[in-house]
């Protein structure tokens, strides 16, 4: 007999240094897709304090929610009572080289690096509208590519090689993995 018991949310935490733009997208884009399947969380190491705007205007117009979206301290994450994380992905280049801190359950780790949009300067003719819709773009594709992973049948150790392989993936490669 197979049990009808549905399996537990795994928990997923996209870090990076501000939690103001890529972190809180994948987030966002993790909630949406992989509802009932995953608990999507995001942090920075030196939050900004604010989700950066041209993120909240990207979300709405993808008809996603964004009311409790927030930048928080990955300090958040390694407390006691803390969710337990089964994967942390660190979604920039400083993040990925910080020491971070020690997570509660031993989660699969792996480094998504994704361009900041933020750092693109707004030139009038909307440049940084389009790195924030690139950024997106890259995350969906990476997160589709992870939800596709076939979970049950993978151990820890694969599921490492599998995470590390989507984060080396170019973006223009990826594309045509993830439909």
């Amino acid at each position: 007999m197979t049990s009808t018991q549905p399996s537990r949310l795994r928990n997923v935490l996209f870090l990076c240094t501000g939690n103001s733009a890529r972190s809180i997208l994948a987030e966002c884009l993790l909630r949406e897709l992989g509802a009932g399947q995953f608990e999507a969380y995001s942090a920075g190491s030196f939050p900004k304090g604010a989700v950066h705007p041209m993120a909240l205007r990207l979300l709405a117009e993808q008809g996603l929610p964004t009311a409790t979206l927030r930048s928080k301290s990955w300090d958040e994450f390694a407390k006691p009572g803390a969710p337990a994380m089964d994967f942390v992905f660190t979604v920039c280049d400083q993040a990925a080289g910080e020491v971070c801190p020690i997570w509660p359950g031993h989660p699969v780790t792996a480094h998504w690096g994704i361009p900041d949009p933020a750092a693109v300067l707004d030139d009038g003719k909307g440049a940084q509208m389009l790195a924030f819709r690139e950024a997106f773009r890259m995350l969906q594709t990476r997160i589709k590519l992870f939800l596709a992973l076939p979970f049950a049948t993978l151990d820890q150790h694969a599921l490492k090689r599998e995470a590390d392989a989507i984060g080396r993936l170019r973006a223009d490669t990826a594309e045509g993995r993830a439909s």
